[in-house]
Formats: C-alpha cells, sequence, structure tokens
C-alpha cells in the first residue's frame, strides 16, 4: 500500500474505535461484540508497530485508564474520608508535635506513639462489612460521597469476600488503597502513563470483567464506621486487619520520638526504588485512638494525622514562555511554559512561578534551562536557573503593572500584621467585573468542594463562558440546555446528566454557599465559622447587607466572632458593597434551597450559647474546650457584650479586662470546674 492509502486505513480504524467508544462507555449501547472490538484495536496497534509514522491521540497506545461510567451510584460515607495535611520536613513534623501538645495540654515528658505508615500512591476505598461479609465499596469521591464500585473490588483477591474470625465487628468499614505493583505493571504499562492511573481506570470500569483482567491489589490501613469497637490502638487494629485475612503494609512501625520519625523517614525513602508499589510519604497517625477522638479535625483534615512527604524528583528543562493567570481572588500567578519532561512518571509542561518577587529572586528569564521539581510530587516548581546555559541576549521578566484580563492597575497590598506589602500581585477589580476573575469565580462555585457539579467541569466551564452561556453563578441555573445539542459532544444523555446534576445542587448547605460565592479570605473554614454564628442564611444576609452602614454596629458583632478577624471583615465589606454581587447573592437566595446550619441531632445544655474562654486550663488546653463545645452546639466569640453567654476562665492567667467587663454586665462567669459540671466532662 501507498502511504496515503495507509494513513487512510488507520485514520478510518481510529475513528471506528472512536465511535465503538463512545458508544460502549457513554450511552452503555455496545454496536459489537468484546471480541471484534479487540480485532479493531489489534489491527490499529498493528499498523502502528509496522508504520512508525502513525500518530493519533485516539490511539489505544494513548489513552490513559478509562472513562467513567454513570452507572455507578453516589452513596454518602458513613464517616467521611478526610484528606491529610502535609510535610516536608522535620520542621513540618516538630510543629505537628508541638500542635498536637499544645491541643491535648500534654507536657513534654509525656510520649506520644504514633503509628508510621506508607502513604501508597493508588486508588483510597471503603469497604463496609455486615456479619462479616463484604456488602458495598465505594470510591473516595469527594470525600462525603463515593462511588459504589463493589462488584469491581470483589475481583481483588486481597479483599476477603467473607470474614468468620470471632472477634470480628458486627459493623466494619475498612479502609485502604488499591494499587498496581510495580513488576505488575511492566506487563500492562503500553495502555497507561502510571500504576496510578491504570488502578483508577480499572475501578471505574462499568464492566467488572473488564475490571478483573487488571491485577490490583489492595492494602488496608484506616477504619470508618466500627460496632462494636474491639481495639483502642491505630497499631493494634493493623494486627486485627492482618488476622482477619487483610494485607497490610510490613512497612508500618510505632515511633514515639522526632529522631526515630526522621531516621525512619530517611530510611524507607532509600529504599523507595526497591519497593514493589508507588509511594510517595509516609503517613503518622496518633497511635491511641482516644487521643485521636479527642483531637478531632480542622477543615477537612484531621488534627491527629499527616503525610510526610518525601523528596520529590526532579529535572532540567527550558523555559518557552512565562504566562500570566488570574486567579479568583485577583492574585496574578506567573506559570513557566516549558519544554515537556517526565517527573516521577508524570509528564509536566507546566511550572509555577509563585508570584513577581520569586521571579526577581532567582532571576527567571524567557528561554532559561531550569531545574524543575514537583513539590510534594504535585505542583512543579523551578529550583534554580543553569546560568551557564542562558543566552546573553536574554532580557529580565517584566512582570505587568495592569491586569491582562480588565487593564486595571494592578496592586501589592500592604499586610498590617507582616508590617509590609505582599509579594502577591493582585487585580483590585474595584467594579467585580473582570473576566477572568469572573471566570475562575465560576469555576471555584461549580467545583467539587461547593456545589459539586457533574459535568461542569473547568474545560466545560471555558467552553460555556467562550459562547457566552454564562457569566454569573445563576447563570448556570438558567441555562437553556437545548442551546447544547448544537455544541459538539453534548447528546441527549449527557445534556440530561447535566439537568440532573444542576438540580441536585440546589440544595446546599449554609457554610457551602458561603464559601460558593468566592470571597476573598473566607475559605472553606470561615465559611463554616461564619455559617455556626448566623446559622441561616437570613442572619447572614442580613448582617452582609449592613455592614457598609457606619452607624451600624454589625462590624463589631463580626469582630467577636472567634476566628474572624479585619481582613475577613474588609473583605466581606468590600464585596457586600457592590450592587452586582448583592444582585448574584439575591437571585442564588431565590434558586438555592440553603439549609440552615446543623450542631447537632440532638440538643446539649450549651446548644446555640454564645461562650468566651479566657486563661489557662488544667486538664484540657483552650483549644480542646473550644472544639468540643463547638462540637455541643456552641458558638465561640472572643470579645464580651450583653449577648454572651458565659465567660469561662482557667486558673492560670486569665484576662482580667475580660472578667471585669463580664461582671459588668453581670455575665455568668464560670471556673474550670463549673464549666466542666455543665458539660458533663
Amino acid at each position: 500500500m501507498q502511504k496515503k492509502e495507509i494513513e487512510k486505513t488507520y485514520i478510518k480504524k481510529i475513528n471506528e474505535l472512536k465511535k465503538h467508544d463512545k458508544a460502549y462507555f457513554k450511552y452503555d449501547n455496545p454496536l459489537i461484540s468484546d471480541k471484534d472490538y479487540d480485532v479493531v484495536k489489534k489491527e490499529i496497534l498493528n499498523l502502528e508497530k509496522k508504520y512508525k509514522y502513525l500518530k493519533s491521540n485516539n490511539s489505544p497506545n494513548n489513552k490513559i485508564g478509562y472513562q467513567p461510567s454513570d452507572k455507578f451510584r453516589k452513596i454518602a460515607h458513613n464517616v467521611p474520608m478526610l484528606s491529610l495535611s502535609n510535610a516536608f520536613s522535620k520542621e513540618n513534623i516538630e510543629d505537628f508535635i508541638k500542635k498536637i501538645r499544645n491541643f491535648l495540654n500534654l507536657k513534654n515528658t509525656e510520649k506520644i506513639f504514633f503509628s508510621a505508615e506508607p502513604k501508597i500512591d493508588g486508588i483510597s476505598a471503603s469497604l463496609k462489612y455486615i456479619d462479616g461479609v463484604f456488602i458495598l465499596g465505594l470510591s473516595r469521591g469527594d470525600g462525603k460521597t463515593g462511588e459504589d464500585i463493589t462488584n469491581n473490588l470483589k475481583t481483588i483477591s486481597d479483599i476477603p469476600k467473607k470474614i468468620s474470625k470471632p472477634n470480628f465487628p458486627k459493623i466494619l468499614e475498612v479502609r485502604g488503597e488499591v494499587y498496581i505493583s510495580k513488576f505488575d505493571f511492566k506487563k500492562i504499562s503500553k495502555n497507561f502513563a502510571n500504576p496510578r492511573n491504570a488502578a483508577g481506570g480499572s475501578l471505574r470500569q462499568k464492566d467488572y470483567k473488564e475490571t478483573k483482567k487488571i491485577p490490583l491489589k489492595f492494602i488496608a490501613y484506616g477504619f470508618g464506621i466500627v460496632n462494636p469497637m474491639n481495639f483502642e490502638k491505630q497499631s493494634e487494629y493493623l494486627k486485627l486487619l492482618k488476622n482477619w485475612g487483610f494485607k497490610t503494609s510490613y512497612l508500618a512501625k510505632l515511633l514515639s520520638s522526632i529522631e526515630e520519625i526522621e531516621e525512619n523517614h530517611k530510611t524507607i525513602e532509600k529504599m523507595r526504588s526497591d519497593i514493589d508499589f508507588d509511594l510517595d510519604g509516609l503517613v503518622y497517625k496518633v497511635d491511641d485512638l482516644k487521643l485521636q477522638k479527642r483531637l478531632g479535625f480542622v477543615s477537612n483534615s484531621p488534627r491527629g494525622a499527616i503525610a510526610h512527604k518525601f523528596s520529590s524528583e526532579k529535572g532540567f528543562s527550558r523555559i518557552k514562555n512565562i504566562e500570566i493567570q488570574v486567579g479568583r481572588t485577583g492574585a496574578l500567578t506567573p506559570v513557566a511554559k516549558i519544554d515537556p519532561i517526565t517527573i516521577g512518571g508524570v509528564v509536566v509542561s507546566n511550572a509555577t512561578l509563585h508570584n513577581e518577587d520569586e521571579i526577581n529572586r532567582k532571576d527567571i528569564r524567557i528561554g532559561d534551562t531550569v531545574y524543575i521539581q514537583r513539590a510534594g510530587d504535585v505542583i512543579p516548581q523551578v529550583l534554580y536557573v543553569d546560568l551557564s546555559k542562558r543566552n546573553k541576549s536574554s532580557g529580565k521578566f517584566n512582570f505587568p503593572t495592569r491586569c491582562p484580563s480588565c487593564g486595571t492597575k494592578t496592586v501589592k497590598e500592604f499586610n498590617i500584621s507582616k508590617k509590609k506589602r505582599d509579594a502577591v500581585t493582585r487585580c483590585p477589580d474595584p467594579k467585580f467585573n473582570c473576566n477572568e476573575i469572573l471566570k475562575e469565580k465560576l469555576k471555584h462555585f461549580v467545583s467539587k468542594d461547593v456545589l459539586n457539579i457533574e459535568g461542569l467541569g473547568k474545560k466545560v466551564v471555558e467552553n460555556f463562558w467562550n459562547r457566552k452561556l454564562i457569566k454569573y453563578p445563576y447563570d448556570i441555573f438558567n441555562l437553556d440546555l437545548n442551546i447544547l445539542k448544537k455544541i459538539e459532544g453534548w447528546g441527549e444523555k449527557s445534556i440530561n446528566n447535566l439537568k440532573n446534576s444542576i438540580n441536585k445542587s440546589k440544595e446546599i448547605s449554609l457554610d457551602r454557599f458561603i464559601f460558593s460565592l468566592g470571597i476573598r479570605h473566607i475559605g472553606e473554614e470561615n465559611a463554616k465559622v461564619l455559617a455556626k454564628y448566623f446559622l441561616n442564611e437570613k442572619s447572614f444576609f442580613d448582617l452582609s447587607k449592613k455592614l457598609n452602614d457606619s452607624k451600624s454596629k454589625y462590624r463589631d458583632e463580626l469582630q467577636s466572632i472567634d476566628g474572624i478577624g479585619n481582613s475577613q471583615i474588609e473583605s466581606l465589606k468590600k464585596f457586600f458593597f457592590n450592587s452586582q454581587n448583592l444582585k448574584i447573592v439575591s437571585e442564588l437566595v431565590s434558586i438555592l434551597r440553603i439549609e440552615d446550619y446543623k450542631y447537632l441531632k440532638k440538643k446539649t445544655p450549651i446548644s446555640g450559647k454564645l461562650i468566651i474562654f479566657t486563661g489557662t486550663f488544667v486538664n484540657n488546653s483552650r483549644s480542646e474546650l473550644k472544639s468540643l463545645a463547638e462540637s455541643m452546639g456552641a458558638k465561640i466569640v472572643s470579645t464580651i457584650s450583653k449577648k454572651t453567654d458565659y465567660l469561662v476562665v482557667g486558673s492560670q492567667k486569665p484576662t482580667v479586662r475580660k472578667i471585669n467587663e463580664a461582671n459588668h454586665l453581670n455575665l455568668k462567669v464560670l471556673t474550670e470546674d463549673d464549666w466542666n459540671k455543665i458539660i458533663n466532662l
């Protein structure tokens, strides 16, 4: 055959495969048998092997994992699958341990034991057993809701289907990691970018028979719901898991000092290349489960656990260009476009340059050869420039003085607490109408941590924006979905799925609603703080509308909320001063069903009470007491007012001014013993 004929045949086969993939994965309506599908696939691979010039993005060789299926049920986790905060140095670990000691009010002489376990680079899964029978398997999902992948998980030989051990709990959720060993991955590496992608794609196959073809393994390490709880320590639980028939890591150790932790981390990092599975660090968990429970969590991370990452893999590349990206808070972030380089099994073509100061400090220029690392094996960044390879004609990079999106003069805000200007350059967006900021806010609004609208990923938002279909968050709910029929890639099923996802997202908690607005300095944690205080959207919105009233005492009220400071208040004030933002909020309030913030299912003696803690306490740290009070429905404030219900005074170093103010207002002043009696501590 002539070259043109070969290419024509190849393209025809590729298009044929693409058609069958779409029918199978997207519409669950296969047009040919599995056997015939494999024949087409093999023909393409043979052509590519014989004629090296044949290339296509739709080649089986370029497929990374598998297309997700719409068939998986979404099921809420009984206990959320939280993410971990990261540590990259000995200092980070020291700080982690110090915070635990302070929170638990422990002396330096009191030992804390940690279960140190490998952080496997795989896919998290939760297995539910009732009376020893494996009945449900969920993916991590967004941490709160996972996908029902039970049948796929049942194909993994490491996962027991029935356990008849006498000490096995009546109900138990086993958490662990699905992965592929390095040895097994070599056999299937042609079709996947790396072991993690292979594991993830396999688990999300709609046909469990396809999953079965991939040599998946499972290591158990955690738990969700347990009834009855017949263990008191993480290390004890790991031994029980092994006894019950689960695979656990031989690398797990019990450690108690920073020296032991550091030595173990270095030892395993040196072994990293010889271990038969990918790992990017170690996880440390407080071994005592009672202490874990007391520690609780902050935002979406447990206080009693942390991931200690290994040193990143590095490599050299060349900067082709430096682009400026505008984020949803107006931050201008320089991004280096580099010649693609593979680092840690991942192809990297972008690297963050952080800010203008960082560019100047490292003297980074377009055309430079730079040393790249994936920070924490995630975010690529430039370590330094190889000056020996610099072109003599290259000039310094000039950071823009105006926003590349709206043309507004950029600023570096003065940080009052640090008494210096921020390193970050920002678009102040005085009219709240900068296109890039609006676009990024839309992406934030639909993201999984906020409304979690499936089918509206970043690329889709970009596409809809460019077509002028959406501009503000409320446009999503007023979208004429019939228009999508004219857009390539949108069929009846995908349109219906998007419609259902949009309708489902209309029910939202108050904290997520506040977070969805994308207000600067109001992140996920601060949104929860505000939701806890105001309880419903009307109270929050009423306050927000009155922030600019000079005669109003609403600002003082905000300042009294523990965790809310001047930065947050100024951001709220600026946001709600703008008429367009008021319209956005008003429209969303009329469209969404915003749930009131709920502390507990049952009332406690301190539900809804405004409480201030002052001084040092004997039995518990102030942080722990605050956390416990919040978990029982109390509102923690930092300044005295007539609305304050209790001032709880520690025996050492209380603020005398607060005590005097409380006495003047005839408020209840409690000792530590008084407080413990109220909450039955």
